[in-house]
């Protein structure tokens, strides 16, 4: 934030408007200060508000997740970085989108988080929206990782790592990697492996009923894992890290009622068509 004036000079004027319409607005701390508005941490500003308005890209939305998570508090997500699959509104869509929203006239979407238990940290649960990677050190060479679901053994995947990844997560590091692009209503996991020495393993879709227990047997190479791509630390061999789904946390989203996942999808992904489709709207031909 501090280094996107453009998000402070939205900020301000979504502050003064919210003001001009009786609303109470509370900022997170650190942005605050910048603005010489009320701030509040974290586990405060989860009490207070009604309703989060975050003005960045997909990794600002990320950081918002792990303070409303499970909250039901909705968040809507106002795109100002670049490709930006979880801020699904435009910029000029800000005060329509919110006026809509404060005379009730909106709808929310549930998305999963994944919980992620590790055996070196057995007091501490970690939660993630999009994915948990468990990748090589810059100069490492190929690490084995293996996994399980449920208990029974699928395979030691040889390669540059793995990526357990959520339907909402499909469209970050997963699509990267070579993954499948998920319908984020669809409950399931992705597991992933990050340029596999055996070219057969491919991407597998499994139900997020499952538990994936993963533990690598690197000596001497350093291994990391991540989750969402923004907390991470070292992982010493064969520690175990269990991944399933969230039960009773999720994170509810204000959806776009301009558009659709799909339209989002083709947008984003700049998909193209038959310019008779696309100028017709594809009305036509159906």
């Amino acid at each position: 934030m501090k280094k996107k004036p453009e998000a402070l000079r939205v900020l301000r004027e979504l502050a003064v408007w919210l003001s001009t319409q009786g609303i109470e607005v509370f900022m997170e701390e650190e942005i605050g200060k910048l603005l010489s508005l009320k701030g509040l941490p974290p586990e405060e500003l989860k009490r207070k508000v009604e309703l989060a308005v975050v003005l960045g890209g997909d990794g600002t939305m990320l950081a918002a997740v792990r303070i409303f998570a499970g909250s039901g508090i909705p968040i809507l997500g106002i795109n100002l970085g670049g490709l930006g699959f979880l801020t699904a509104f435009y910029k000029e869509e800000l005060f329509s989108s919110l006026k809509r929203v404060l005379e009730g006239d909106f709808q929310v979407e549930r998305r999963n988080l994944i919980k992620v238990e590790v055996e070196c940290y057995p007091d501490k649960e970690f939660l993630a929206l999009n994915d948990v990677v468990i990748n090589k050190g810059a100069l490492a060479r190929i690490i084995p990782i293996t996994a399980k679901v449920d208990g029974t053994f699928l395979t030691t995947f040889r390669g540059d790592g793995l990526i357990v990844s959520t339907p909402t997560g499909s469209t970050a590091y997963c699509l990267a990697a070579g993954g499948p692009i998920v319908d984020p209503r669809i409950q399931a996991l992705v597991i992933v492996p990050i340029c596999p020495h055996t070219l057969t393993n491919r991407p597998l879709l499994i139900p997020d009923t499952s538990v994936v227990t993963l533990f690598h047997s690197s000596r001497e190479e350093e291994v990391y894992l991540t989750l969402d791509g923004q907390i991470g630390f070292k992982l010493p061999s064969r520690t175990l890290v269990n991944v399933s789904k969230a039960h009773g946390t999720d994170v509810t989203f204000v959806k776009c009622p301009f558009r659709s996942y799909f339209d989002l999808l083709r947008t984003k992904l700049k998909w193209g068509g038959d310019l008779f489709e696309v100028s017709s709207g594809g009305k036509d031909c159906f």
